[in-house]
């Protein structure tokens, strides 16, 4: 019995080989035919021409031997690609009865399966052996055989749609992977992820949770997908993992109110007399609207009083314009104008987008079986940028005076830069799976990064300096204009997410 074994392939690599050697040989020996065939004798001499022609004679008969070896080794070259062309045709010869009985066993088996699988089909719509179908995109994959066969993965999904989940094993196999979540769509959160489908009842896997779809970057603060739960073993397995969770997405800036704006009540007037009051201050008012102009000074004929100070404006809205001076008949007794109001808060940035929950592992096997790892939360967003703070109050008109010099209001001081929003919280890493009766349970995921807070906005712009009143001999005096608001305070940064709890 023989124990040879032989393929086409060394049979044509020792063909070439040998056809490599050959070549080398028969190159070797003709550029040494020349000086070994036809040796000159060194002298004159009948001893010298006697060596000379020895030589050339052993040369000539070597040149004879060696195109005889070449031909010999042409033959041996010749033989070994006939013997490997033989030994490939012999193979396909071969091969197409063993297809042919392989393609019909197939069919047999095929038929076979159906034949079985036909009742728990039309009973249950479920087969008793085979493995379950793939989803589609965003579907859930379908069950494994009740008796064997494993579970289908569930499909991805597309934008804005979740992942679908994985089929579940019956008796024996594995459950299907979950599918991940699609990206987000502008204004909505990140999609989640599918769950794993569940190990068989017996003994198989549960399948690995999907990884929850990132929010769309610039949606406003909209939070990260969560990551799907891996599946549960039963009784002999390992659980599936969770499905990592998605990124948040970046906080929205700050948008101060258009004009026109709402205008809050104006202060009262000073009441007028020998000693006159000075002008109320105009209302504070809410969110977006102006503050109100302050009131102007009482009139008197010793000393008139200055005017009211105009309103601070509400978050995002001007401050009110300070109130007119009082008119006096007094020498340099003329009200001075009154001091504009401070320019509102701009409006605060908006937090960042939380990250996505990653899924708890599965429970692995009761009676053995590890659990599944969790799955890592999702990375928070940035917050968004403070917006710009607004203008100060313009300054109020000074009071008149028939005789002297009078006082301009000073214009109010600009507002100050909104708040950046804070980042967003990492997501929460997920909790790991319970172990069986001899098994440990799975790692907690990894909580996400937070976000950085957004940056304040820039301090609004003074306000104009009130003009002077009239006087009687000179011209009123030019009003000084208000200080620039500072700077709003950077947003603080978001959390890191918790890592989950081990199972």
């Amino acid at each position: 019995m023989s124990f040879v074994l032989v393929t086409p392939e060394a049979l044509s690599a020792a063909a070439t080989d040998t056809a490599r050697i050959g070549s080398a040989i028969n190159a070797a020996t003709t550029a040494a035919a020349a000086q070994t065939t036809s040796v000159v004798a060194a002298a004159g001499d009948e001893v010298s021409a006697a060596v000379a022609t020895l030589f050339g004679t052993y040369g000539q008969t070597y040149q004879a031997v060696a195109a005889q070896a070449s031909g010999l080794h042409q033959q041996f070259e010749n033989a070994l690609a006939a013997a490997g062309s033989s030994y490939a045709g012999a193979e396909a010869a071969s091969a197409a009865p063993l297809q042919q009985t392989q393609a019909a066993f197939s069919a047999v088996e095929q038929n076979v399966l159906s034949a079985v699988n036909a009742p728990s089909l039309a009973l249950t719509g479920r087969p008793l052996i085979g493995n379950g179908a793939d989803g589609g995109p965003g579907q859930a994959g379908g069950a494994g055989g009740w008796l064997y066969g494993n579970g289908g993965n569930g499909g991805n999904g597309g934008a804005g749609q979740a992942g679908g989940g994985g089929g579940s094993a019956g008796l024996l196999g594995n459950g299907g992977s979950g599918g991940n979540g699609g990206p987000g769509i502008p204004g909505g959160p990140g999609p989640t992820g599918g769950n794993g489908g569940n190990g068989g009842l017996l003994f198989g896997n549960g399948g690995a949770g999907g990884n929850g779809g990132d929010a769309y970057v610039f949606g406003n603060g909209q939070p990260g997908g969560s990551g799907g739960a891996g599946g549960d073993a039963y009784l002999l397995g390992t659980g599936g993992a969770g499905g990592h969770g998605g990124l948040g997405s970046v906080g929205a800036a700050g948008t101060n109110p258009s004009a026109p704006y709402l205008q809050a009540a104006s202060g009262t007037d000073g009441l007028s007399g020998p000693a006159a009051q000075t002008g109320g201050a105009g209302a504070d008012d809410n969110p977006g609207q102006q503050g109100g102009t302050g009131g102007t000074g009482g009139a008197s004929s010793v000393a008139a009083a200055a005017g009211g100070t105009g309103g601070t404006g509400g978050v995002g809205a001007p401050g009110g314009t300070g109130g007119t001076g009082g008119i006096s008949t007094s020498p340099n007794q003329a009200g001075g104008g009154g001091i504009g109001g401070t320019g509102g808060i701009g409006a605060p940035g908006g937090a960042g987008g939380h990250g996505g929950d990653g899924g708890a592992g599965g429970r692995g096997g009761l009676l053995f079986g590890v659990g599944g790892a969790g799955g890592a939360g999702g990375d928070g967003l940035d917050g968004g940028p403070g917006a710009m703070g607004l203008t100060g109050g313009t300054g109020g008109h000074g009071g008149d005076n028939t005789s002297s010099v009078t006082r301009p209001g000073v214009g109010g001081a600009g507002g100050n830069g909104g708040t950046g929003g804070n980042g967003g919280n990492g997501g929460n890493g997920g909790a790991g799976g319970a172990g069986g009766l001899f098994g440990q349970s799975g790692a907690a995921g990894a909580g996400g990064t937070a976000g950085a807070g957004g940056a304040g906005g820039t301090g609004g712009t003074g306000g104009t300096g009130g003009v002077g009143g009239t006087g009687g001999t000179g011209a009123g005096g030019g009003g000084r204009t208000g200080g620039v608001g500072g700077d709003g305070v950077t947003g603080a940064t978001g959390a890191s997410g918790q890592p989950g709890a081990s199972g």
